[in-house]
């Protein structure tokens, strides 16, 4: 089991909680960024730079990711891709893509699109705040939980 940022685009104080699930944890946690990234010195924490370019970090997150994995994006086509890989989705604010809620969550992200194409302000996602980083992290716990269980294909990581 690895968890996977995407970290470009990721907000320092995900960040940093997810430094400690993976110190705690022993899960492994790889930073994923066409740029530096700084991180604790850490066995279980590394970075993975990509070349410069769009969709390059979703692409080799995709590569990588196996069954079971986690990634954390609010990138919603990575998140399919994902998904449609065996792993797990969550979003910074907390939010669990699933098979269940990707699609209308894509269809949603194309409209969005295509209103911004054709003019119409949209606006962005409002600052995260305590409640999603709440949510992020209470989500992220269970996802720890399920990871933590032997299985009987897989030790447990601690």
């Amino acid at each position: 089991m690895t968890i996977w940022i995407d970290a470009d685009a990721c907000p320092g104080v995900i960040r940093e909680i997810l430094f400690r699930a993976a110190e705690r944890t022993r899960i492994p946690l790889v930073l994923v960024a066409n740029q530096p990234i700084k991180v604790p010195p850490s066995r279980y924490i590394s970075t993975l730079q990509v070349m410069q370019g769009f969709d390059v970090a979703d692409n080799e997150i995709v590569a990588r990711v196996a069954a079971g994995d986690l990634v954390v994006t609010q990138d919603i086509p990575l998140a399919s891709d994902v998904i449609e890989k065996g792993a797990q989705a969550l979003s910074p604010r907390g939010e669990r893509f699933t098979a269940d809620n990707i699609r209308a969550r894509l269809n949603m992200r194309d409209f969005m699109d295509t209103l911004r194409s054709s003019g119409v302000n949209t606006g962005g996602p409002p600052p995260l705040n305590q409640a999603d980083r709440k949510l992020f992290a209470d989500n992220l716990d269970r996802w720890l939980a399920r990871a933590a269980r032997p299985s009987p294909t897989r030790p447990s990581p601690n």
